[in-house]
């Protein structure tokens, strides 16, 4: 590894500490009923143009960035992760962004980020 492009461990704690800060007001924002936190996709053009959410859309950026550089450090960020992963969810069965958001903040609130949401299935 590049000693010129290592972080120093406090400020990866910093950055870690705004992400927090940051996701945390979006979460609040978004379980009361903002949508685009987790993806700006399902907006149509006209939607996107009053729904616009510039810090939803930087959060995801800076959680991308941020989960990047944990990689270089061989380290992870269980919050930053978790939250990509909600991101990358779509489709049906998806539980909508403000009960996603209730959720997230609920685990959140327990300490449970970073630990597995379904129980092992057996193989058989």
């Amino acid at each position: 590894m590049d000693p010129h492009n290592t972080i120093e461990s406090d400020q990866l704690d910093a950055l870690s500490h705004v992400f927090s800060d940051q996701l945390q007001a979006c979460l609040e924002e978004c379980a009361h009923g903002r949508r685009g936190l987790f993806s700006d996709v399902a907006l149509i053009e006209d939607e996107a143009i009053d729904r616009a959410w510039p810090e939803a859309a930087r959060l995801r950026e800076l959680a991308g960035a941020l989960q990047n550089i944990f990689a270089q450090q061989e380290k992870r960020n269980p919050l930053c992760d978790e939250f990509l992963d909600l991101c990358s969810m779509h489709g049906e069965s998806h539980p909508g962004e403000p009960r996603l958001a209730r959720l997230f903040l609920a685990r959140i609130e327990r300490g449970e980020v970073g630990t597995p949401t379904e129980e092992p299935r057996k193989p058989w």
